[in-house]
């Protein structure tokens, strides 16, 4: 296909707006997928994501329209993915940025906005959900007027679910977006965008190829990782795979290699033929760092060689998952796993527990941080217990981040409040609109992971959206709080607080394990610590089983006696007993309520 005759665009929007369903319609109207084969999120081709409604994995597909070769990526909505968002952007001359009629301008659409545009993308903006009876075309358009600085004959009004204006959608596609440019005889370079690993066939790339061309059985070299393998096969999505001779350049499709593993062929990384190597990498093409961390336990330690299976299994198509083996004495051996975030944390634990059938235990989700010892030397922490000895420690750095809620201007005062409650410190506050307001803040990370989202969701009565990226590490006074249960120290519930907020959190935590923690033949003690400093309890009184209704009668020295000898075999009990803590002791964190 001939450069001017090619497209490459993807979708943009917040969760839920509509991008899957729009994919559909181009789909069906282009006549790339039959009427027959047609399902609902075509494109989602996991379990998960027909359930929850979301894209998790970007998905590539080429359709044929008006003799034009239109290359789609289906992007995720959801802040922890947005990492995949930016790379498909890389790939692409142009975005459809989707906004839904009834709810507006949010959170993810102006990172994603602000991501298309530092990328120096051609935007169309498109009005999704006409069709509603809460659709409120005119405020929104507005919105979008006052946010792109565009036309109003410019923005697109169209219903994804029935169909209508869909075609103006493609027409506009063809006539406002460029044709890619880049050389046909230049050394090859190719953008991977996206890889996994297929059980079968190994690690499949999806390539934009810049310049140059890629054909069937060359040898190829990924410049970032240095790491070299053979194409054995290249094609195009439509959406299935289709097998080309070779890939020119401006084109998008897959390249199915002998590599064993994702991680040698990184999202973001640059593709060059070993015979005519180039040297300089596309840009675009940085580390993707989890910056939320769990401890996952298999229910019964008999299962733990095959939860590391299912897990090395998992990140040989997950990129971004990094994991380390991880011991308890509680819970036995186990994984910490880092994360891009809780959804991404929530994926991947579905997924084991359905794929691999595992019974899991997930620990409280925390952050790392970079501790500083006195002897000079720093260490990289990503649990509480692997703290160091407090006397030898010279600072803690947290990790911050840079947020931003759009909300209806009335509940500004709500989120400011939150944010305060949160150690956060309010930036900025600006108006998209008269109804409309983006406050932009910075708080601690470790803050707002486990029910930040739930509380502004009941704050702004579920029409606040939220943003964020990380920002930097700074110093705080941070200590770790350690849980004992019946006098022993439970490792994995220990956390890191800051020391204005850790007796509270030590009294809310132990009151909320009393409930969790079932009753014993004797009584238990929850305490709450800071160093050798207990700072709350609470007592699980035991089960008082009755043993005086045997006796009938006679004195009270006899009822005495039994009771007497009860209370010894209790003390025993305490001593000897041990306390069966059951899983959902250590998610305790994320069910504040």
């Amino acid at each position: 296909m001939i450069q001017e005759k090619i497209r490459n665009f993807c979708i943009i929007a917040h969760i839920d707006h509509g991008k899957s369903t729009l994919a559909d319609r181009l789909l069906e109207l282009t006549g790339t997928v039959l009427k027959r084969d047609m399902k609902s999120q075509l494109l989602d081709k996991m379990d998960l994501e027909r359930e929850k409604g979301i894209t998790i994995k970007l998905a590539p597909v080429r359709m044929n329209y008006k003799d034009h070769q239109l290359n789609l990526i289906d992007t995720p909505g959801h802040v922890d993915f947005s990492y995949e968002v930016s790379r498909s952007l890389e790939a692409c001359e142009g975005a459809i940025l989707v906004v839904d009629a009834s709810q507006g301008i949010q959170a993810q659409t102006l990172a994603n906005v602000y991501l298309a545009l530092a990328a120096d993308l051609k935007i169309i903006p498109v009005l999704n959900k006409i069709d509603l009876p809460a659709a409120d075309v005119p405020r929104v358009t507005a919105e979008v007027v006052s946010l792109l600085g565009c036309d109003e004959g410019e923005i697109l009004h169209i219903s994804a679910k029935t169909g209508e204006g869909v075609q103006t959608v493609l027409d506009s596609v063809i006539k406002n977006i460029s044709p890619p440019h880049g050389g046909s005889s230049d050394q090859t370079r190719a953008l991977i965008f996206d890889s996994y690993y297929d059980d079968y066939r190994g690690v499949i790339l999806y390539v934009r190829v810049v310049d140059g061309a890629i054909a069937k059985g060359q040898d190829i070299k990924m410049i970032g990782t240095k790491s070299s393998g053979l194409a054995l096969e290249v094609g195009h999505l439509s959406p299935q795979m289709n097998q080309d001779q070779q890939l020119v350049a401006g084109e998008i499709g897959y390249i199915v290699t002998n590599l064993k593993s994702t991680r040698e062929a990184k999202v973001g990384d640059t593709v060059t033929l070993v015979s005519s190597p180039a040297t300089e990498q596309l840009p675009g093409y940085k580390e993707v760092k989890p910056f939320v961390y769990a401890g996952v336990f298999p229910e019964s330690n008999e299962y733990y060689a095959e939860l590391k299976d299912a897990i090395e299994k998992l990140a040989l198509s997950d990129s971004a998952l990094q994991f380390e083996p991880e011991n308890s004495p509680v819970l036995g051996f186990g994984v910490r796993v880092g994360f891009l975030g809780l959804l991404h944390m929530d994926i991947v634990r579905e997924r084991l527990e359905r794929e691999y059938n595992l019974s899991l235990i997930v620990t409280n989700p925390s952050t790392d941080y970079h501790v500083k010892l006195l002897n000079g030397q720093t260490v990289d922490i990503k649990s509480a217990s692997d703290l160091p000895d407090p006397a030898k420690i010279e600072s803690i750095a947290e990790p911050w981040i840079k947020g931003e809620i759009v909300v209806p201007k009335e509940y500004v005062g709500g989120v400011i409040q939150l944010i305060s409650s949160k150690r956060g410190i309010q930036t900025g506050l600006s108006y998209v609109d008269a109804q409309l307001a983006l406050v932009a803040f910075d708080a601690p990370l470790a803050n707002l992971l486990t029910d930040f989202y739930d509380q502004l969701k009941s704050v702004t009565s579920g029409y606040g959206s939220f943003n964020y990226e990380l920002s930097d590490y700074r110093i705080e006074d941070l200590v770790r709080v350690d849980f004992y249960v019946a006098s022993e120290i439970v490792g994995a519930l220990s956390v890191m607080a800051h020391k204005s907020e850790a007796e509270a959190l030590g009294r809310e935590t132990v009151s909320k394990l009393k409930e969790v923690i079932p009753r014993q033949n004797f009584k238990v003690a929850l305490q709450a610590a800071i160093g050798g400093r207990f700072i709350a309890r609470e007592d699980i009184s035991a089960f008082r089983k009755d043993v005086t209704s045997g006796l009938y009668g006679g004195d009270v020295s006899r009822k005495k006696k039994v009771l007497a000898k009860q209370k010894k075999g209790k003390e025993r009990l305490k001593r000897f007993g041990k306390v069966d803590i059951p899983a959902e002791a250590f998610t305790v964190m994320l069910k504040r309520d």
